[in-house]
C-alpha cells in the first residue's frame, strides 16, 4: 500500500532498492507512477525523462524508472521486522529461557528479550514502529545492523535509536539518508554510539561533517565506498560550524576512521602551516586509506599534522606508488610520518625508522642543497617551496644526521658535478643497444628506475636493476631498494647497469 508521503521514500522492487523521487501520472498512460532511482543503476532505464519531458533527476543517466506503486514494497516497521526474524510474540512473557532463532537465550533477570545483538539486514525496514515496544523487548541491545534497509531519513533512524538506552555499535551501510538541518536536535538519539558504520550511502565528506554534531561520543566510523573525494579541514567545517564550541563538539571523541575505496584523492588541513597540528580529529589514532586515488605525496604530509595518529593503511593508492616498489613507498610514509607506529597492519620498528629517515635524508639531499640549505645553520635558508614540500626533512637533519660512512647528503655544491659514466645495458633485447650515461653517484635507484621508465616506455616499478662492472668478475648486485643512492652499491665509473622488465 502506498503511504501517503511516498515522495523521498525508500523502496524495493524485485530485490533492488531505491528512492521514490517522483509520484503522479505519467502520459498517455492513465493511474499513478512512482518514478524511482536505483541504487544499482543497472535496473534503471533513463535519467527520470520521458518522451522528452523531465520528471525526476537521477545521478546516474541509466538509473531512472517508472513503476506502478502496487509492485514496489514500502517496507516494514522495526518491530515487525524483529519479530518475524526472531519468531517471538511481543506479547509473551518469557521465562527463564526461551528459543530465538533455534538459539536458547538467558533472560536472566529479565521476563522479556535479552539480547545484546540484533542483525536486521536487508529486512526492508523502514520506519520504528511503537517506541514504547522497543525500549519495553530491546533493554540490553548493544549492537544493531540495519544495512541494507529502506530507511529514508536520520529521524527514522533517530526514533529507533532513541528507545535502545545502552546502544553502542550502529551498522547502517548501503542505507539512503536524508540529512537534517539541525543535527544537533538528534544527538540525544546518538549518545550512547561508540562505533558507526556507513559504508556504501553515498555521502560527500561535507554531508558527513554536517552530521557530524549526531555524534557525540562517536570513536569508530567507517565510511569506505562513499563520495569522499577530498578531506579537507576548512572548505566546509568553518562555513557548516561558525562557532568554535559547537566545533569542538564535532566528533571530539574519534579514534578510528575508515575511507577505504572513497575515491579519495586529496587532503588538506589548512588551519596549520606544513609541519604544524591541525585542530581536526584530535584524536585521531587510526586511518584506512586503502584502494583510493591519492596521487600527490603532499597528502601525506598532511597525515603528519594530526595529532594522534599512530595507524595507518594505505594500500593500493596506485596513482601515488606506481613507480615505487612496495618497499619504497613504505619507507617514505614511515619518514613522513614520525608518530607512526603501524602501516598497513605491520608494526613499525626502530630499525625500520632508523633506516627510512636516513634514507630519506640522503634521497632528498641534493634538493634540499640546491634549494639554499646549508649544514651551517647559520646559512641554512632552504626555500619555501622545499621546506612546504619536505616538512620533515630539517627536523630530521637535526636530530638525526646519518652516519659518517654512509652519508650522501652532499656537503657543498661541489658534488653536484660528480658524474662518473654508466653503460645502460638490456640484456633480454638484444636490439637495443648499450647506452653510455653520466650519472650522479647521489643519484637514487627510484630516479634511475623513473629516468629508464622514459627511455624504455615503461611503469618504473616493471623494472628491476642490477649491476656489474670490470672488477666484478661477471657477478651481479640487485639495486634492490629504490631510496638508496647509487653510492650505496658502491657504483663506480665504467660499471654497467644491467635492465630487465619483471
Amino acid at each position: 500500500m502506498m503511504p501517503a508521503e511516498a515522495l523521498g521514500r525508500r523502496v524495493s522492487c524485485e530485490g533492488e532498492r531505491g528512492t521514490v523521487r517522483y509520484v503522479g501520472e505519467v502520459p498517455p498512460t492513465a493511474g499513478p507512477w512512482l518514478g524511482v532511482e536505483w541504487d544499482n543503476s543497472e535496473r534503471g532505464k533513463h535519467d527520470g525523462s520521458h518522451e522528452g519531458i523531465k520528471y525526476f533527476t537521477c545521478r546516474h543517466p541509466t538509473g531512472g524508472s517508472f513503476v506502478r506503486p502496487k509492485k514496489a514494497s514500502f517496507g516494514v516497521d522495526f518491530m515487525s521486522a524483529v519479530r518475524d526474524l526472531y519468531q517471538f510474540n511481543l506479547q509473551e512473557v518469557f521465562g527463564p529461557q526461551t528459543t530465538i532463532a533455534s538459539k536458547t537465550v538467558e533472560v536472566s533477570g529479565f521476563t522479556k528479550n535479552s539480547l545484546g545483538v540484533v542483525s536486521l539486514r536487508h529486512r526492508e525496514v523502514s520506519s520504528p514502529g511503537p517506541g514504547d515496544q522497543i525500549r519495553t523487548f530491546m533493554p540490553d541491545v548493544r549492537s544493531l545492523d540495519l544495512c541494507g534497509n529502506l530507511l529514508s531519513s536520520w529521524e527514522n533512524v533517530a526514533e529507533i535509536t532513541e528507545n535502545i538506552e545502552h546502544l553502542r555499535e550502529l551498522l547502517l551501510s548501503h542505507n539512503r539518508l536524508s540529512l537534517i538541518s539541525d543535527p544537533v536536535s538528534l544527538s540525544h538519539a546518538f549518545s550512547s554510539l561508540n562505533v558507526l558504520s556507513l559504508a556504501g550511502c553515498q555521502l560527500t565528506w561535507t554531508q558527513v561533517l554536517q552530521c557530524a554534531p549526531m555524534w557525540p561520543r562517536l570513536e569508530e566510523l567507517y565510511l569506505a565506498e562513499n563520495d569522499i573525494t577530498e578531506l579537507s579541514r576548512l572548505a566546509v567545517w568553518w562555513i557548516l560550524y561558525p562557532s568554535e564550541l559547537l566545533r569542538r563538539h564535532c566528533l571530539p571523541r574519534l579514534e578510528n576512521l575508515n575511507l577505504s575505496t572513497t575515491e579519495l584523492s586529496g587532503l588538506q588541513f589548512d588551519d596549520v602551516p606544513p609541519g604544524g597540528k591541525t585542530g581536526m580529529f584530535t584524536t585521531l589514532k587510526v586511518l584506512i586509506l586503502n584502494h583510493n586515488n591519492i596521487a600527490q605525496w603532499s597528502a601525506v604530509n598532511e597525515l603528519a599534522k594530526l595529532q594522534s595518529l599512530v595507524e595507518l593503511s594505505f594500500r593500493h593508492n596506485k596513482q601515488l606508488t606506481n613507480d615505487l616498489t612496495p618497499q619504497t613507498a613504505n619507507q617514505l610514509i614511515i619518514a613522513k610520518l614520525p608518530q607512526l607506529a603501524v602501516l598497513n597492519k605491520s608494526r613499525v620498528l626502530p630499525d625500520d625508522r632508523r633506516g627510512a629517515e636516513l634514507d630519506y635524508i640522503k634521497t632528498f639531499g641534493l634538493e634540499w642543497l640546491a634549494s639554499g640549505g646549508n649544514r651551517d645553520p647559520a646559512e641554512n635558508r632552504p626555500s619555501a617551496t622545499f621546506t612546504c614540500t619536505h616538512p620533515r626533512y630539517l627536523p630530521l637533519i637535526q636530530s638525526t644526521p646519518p652516519p659518517q660512512s654512509h652519508n650522501t647528503t652532499p656537503q657543498s655544491s661541489a658534488e653536484l658535478h660528480h658524474l662518473p659514466s654508466v653503460t645502460i645495458v638490456c640484456p633480454e633485447e638484444a636490439e637495443r643497444l648499450p647506452v653510455v650515461k653520466k650519472l650522479p653517484d647521489s643519484m637514487t635507484v627510484q630516479k634511475v628506475k623513473g629516468l629508464l621508465s622514459r627511455m624504455l616506455k615503461v611503469p618504473g616499478a616493471a623494472i628491476t636493476l642490477t649491476y656489474t662492472g670490470p672488477k666484478m668478475n661477471g657477478s651481479e648486485v640487485d639495486l634492490d631498494n629504490d631510496l638508496k643512492p647509487l653510492q650505496f652499491y658502491s657504483i663506480e665509473n665504467g660499471d654497467s647497469l644491467l635492465v630487465r622488465r619483471t
